[in-house]
């Protein structure tokens, strides 16, 4: 038997960087009851990304921080356009 629970939480954000999730992941999982499962998880937000690793040594985030801080540098000369993409 194939049982599943959706739930919509909302993440409060101060802007650009790094928002830790996995307790409020972790708490419906424990509430469902599951043992073993997939739990999928959707951004309803075009320029958000989801980053999924095993975060054992702080400093894998501490590095991460500035990699994408000189990867997606905020330059108010570029224009970032992008297209929702509707039928």
């Amino acid at each position: 038997m194939l049982k599943q629970i959706l739930h919509e939480f909302i993440v409060p954000t101060r802007g650009r960087g790094f928002y830790e999730i996995t307790e409020e992941v972790a708490a419906l999982v424990r509430a469902g009851g599951f043992r073993t499962g997939l739990a999928t998880l959707h951004l309803q937000h075009t320029s958000a990304s989801l980053l999924i690793q095993e975060n054992a040594d702080p400093d894998v985030r501490r590095n991460l921080e500035p990699f994408f801080a000189r990867f997606a540098r905020r330059n108010p000369t570029v224009v970032a356009r992008h297209r929702a993409m509707h039928p």
